[in-house]
């Protein structure tokens, strides 16, 4: 595979990272992944407005969204994907410098890495509805911060796959907060709810389009937060991300979820998100 690294499409294999990248050292750098449907990347420009929201908390230098834009289509073309469907990883890190803690000088130059890889289907589970399991939210108060430092997010996934689940979903305080790569969703009395986009959870550019798409279809939509004592009351639960899109939830640790089956309204979007991504 094509890979762009800091200026220069080189073979993925060909790709050195300095063991002083403060990306290696401190896990000092910021990522984004965006899905391409066929060629065709989706939601592109919010993505790269999420990137730019992420250098910015970070103090980190601003890179130009075109010319990422740019880059992304590059390894695309470079790689043969027009027709196929693949994700493409972006990161970013402070750059190379000597380790220290503080920032490195202002003129310290990022490393910038962009790659693709053809998206494998899902799993059938994830059209007929996935098991999640619920841990502690042990992560630092900037989620909507997308870094590479995914420590706690791997040792939840890592969890949910030793327990035979798709997913591992956190409770903070009581609260449901989100998945571990994913948003998430539960419907009480036909309404759809999901935690506020603030510091504890990552905005989810599927989690903005699903909303808007319950604007379109007529289903309420509240942005609050989500108690776990009260989710067994939940008619409905489900997970929103780039490569899992839509998926209902039908097990939550030793229960099950209404019947044990994708409910109506996740249903009915997941039709209409396969129409948008159409469109």
């Amino acid at each position: 595979m094509i890979a762009y690294f800091n200026g220069q499409y080189v073979s993925k294999e060909d790709v050195k990272i300095s063991p002083d990248d403060r990306g290696f050292l401190f896990a000092d750098g910021v990522y984004e992944v965006i899905r391409s449907y066929g060629g065709r990347l989706f939601n592109v420009d919010d993505h790269l407005s999420r990137l730019s929201h992420s250098l910015r908390e970070l103090h980190m230098a601003p890179v130009s969204l075109a010319h990422l834009k740019t880059v992304v289509d590059q390894v695309i073309h470079r790689n043969n994907l027009e027709n196929e469907d693949a994700t493409l990883y972006i990161q970013i890190t402070r750059g190379v410098a000597p380790r220290k803690h503080p920032f490195p000088d202002p003129e310290t130059s990022p490393t910038v890495y962009v790659s693709a890889s053809v998206l494998q289907p899902s799993p059938g589970e994830w059209e007929t509805g996935i098991a999640i399991i619920l841990v502690p939210d042990l992560r630092w108060g900037r989620c909507d911060i997308k870094s590479v430092g995914l420590l706690p997010n791997v040792l939840a996934c890592q969890q949910a796959k030793e327990r035979g689940a798709s997913e591992a979903v956190f409770v903070r305080d009581g609260v449901i907060t989100e998945g571990s790569h994913t948003s998430f969703c539960a419907v009480f009395d036909g309404q759809l709810v999901t935690h506020p986009a603030n510091n504890y959870i990552l905005a989810g550019i599927t989690r903005r389009v699903v909303l808007d798409l319950c604007v379109t279809l007529g289903i309420p939509v509240k942005e609050s937060p989500i108690l776990e004592r009260t989710l067994k009351r939940a008619s409905e639960l489900m997970v929103l991300g780039t490569t899992s899109e839509i998926a209902a939830v039908v097990r939550v640790d030793d229960w099950i979820v209404g019947d044990g089956k994708p409910g109506p309204i996740a249903s009915k979007l997941k039709r209409a998100f396969g129409d948008f991504v159409q469109a």
